[in-house]
């Protein structure tokens, strides 16, 4: 038996439990796929003891970012991660106390490429801006986007390998087909269930198979709602979370009501809420979307969408002026490199005996 197979056990049941949660009218045809809330589920179900959440409830917190992750949703209150666009962003996250961060793969497809999100970046350009951002607080859970898992099983399973090389905490894969786009614009198409499902079940076995071990986290995402409907999309969390996901992902969920209905529907998976200013989710506030339920919120946008308000008045103001004076707003040079960890890179060239910068 392949490593990780042996975590999938046979259910007792082949009946799925009747889903309640409002239909919600899909805006496209996308993959045709007859939605069935009470059709046959899969019998392999995935548990694995070691990754039980009870065993995250108790003790500090890891200096490892994936087993601190798991504790963060094994414990009370909900998990904020902040979208992050690149190394500035991510300090600035930082430097406002956030203990989570969120890689997006709209935010990193526009800040490496200057693209938009449409299938465009590739795996290595995620890993490459993971390394990075990990790199600057390792103890400090990243939960990165990897799209499709950018191929077949075997490339979900490297991707899944690389993330974790990279320092990544956790990463939601999803069912759009391979020429994907933001799950906030129209005209989406997904795969089938079983494709979603084989995309989780690689993605899960790669994870166990690791050598030495690794805790890290799997999170289902369906972009389905908007396609097929909302039970057809609950359903396919359902299906993820039996084939080993830690974490549901629903995109574009688009009232309160559903919100809550899909947490009642999915428990006692935590289910992770995307919230983007102008997109198909309502801008729920931490709080709101913790009392309706949702374990974790994402501000996928909150970084790049600023940085773009910012930087056109910057460039508008030294074009207008001819200089940037307005816009530095007073932080000279060693004040900005402050925010980049300046501080941490004169102490340890101190530490270790040098003296290159006792003047700086």
């Amino acid at each position: 038996m392949a490593p990780g197979l042996d975590f999938f056990k046979s259910s007792d049941s082949s009946e799925a439990p009747v889903v309640q949660v409002s239909p919600d009218e899909p805006e496209d045809k996308g993959t045709s796929q007859s939605p069935a809330p009470q059709a046959a589920r899969k019998a392999d179900v995935y548990y694995n003891p070691r990754l039980d959440p009870e065993n995250f409830l108790e003790g500090e917190l890891s200096p490892d970012a994936a087993t601190r992750l798991r504790q963060m949703l094994a414990r009370p209150g909900i998990v904020i991660a902040p979208g992050i666009c690149d190394g500035i962003s991510a300090r600035c996250a930082l430097e406002a106390g956030f203990d989570c961060l969120y890689q997006s793969g709209a935010a990193t497809t526009a800040s490496r490429l200057g693209m938009p999100d449409l299938a465009i970046a590739t795996l290595n350009d995620f890993v490459q801006s993971a390394q990075m951002v990990c790199g600057l607080s390792p103890t400090t859970p990243v939960i990165a986007d990897a799209d499709t898992g950018f191929g077949g099983t075997a490339m979900v399973a490297r991707t899944v390998y690389q993330y974790i090389r990279a320092g990544v905490a956790g990463m939601h894969i999803e069912d759009q087909v391979q020429t994907k786009r933001c799950g906030h614009l129209i005209g989406k198409q997904v795969v089938s269930r079983e494709e979603f499902v084989t995309r989780i079940r690689a993605a899960v076995i790669a994870r166990d198979s690791f050598p030495g071990g690794s805790n890290f986290v799997i999170i289902g995402r369906t972009d389905s709602a908007q396609v097929l409907g909302m039970e057809e999309a609950v359903f396919r969390l359902q299906l993820a979370a039996d084939a080993g996901a830690d974490v549901c992902f629903i995109e574009g969920v688009k009232t309160a009501a559903l919100l809550t209905s899909t947490v009642e529907a999915l428990k006692p998976k935590p289910v992770l809420v995307n919230v983007i200013s102008g997109g198909l989710t309502p801008s729920f506030t931490t709080k709101e979307a913790e009392a309706l339920g949702a374990k974790v919120i994402i501000f996928s946008l909150v970084s790049c969408v600023a940085a773009v308000h910012g930087i056109r008045a910057a460039m508008r103001s030294l074009k207008k002026t001819g200089t940037d004076f307005s816009s530095a707003k007073g932080m000279d040079p060693k004040a900005f490199f402050e925010v980049m960890g300046l501080q941490d890179v004169v102490d340890l060239d101190a530490k270790a005996g040098g003296s290159s910068f006792d003047v700086i």
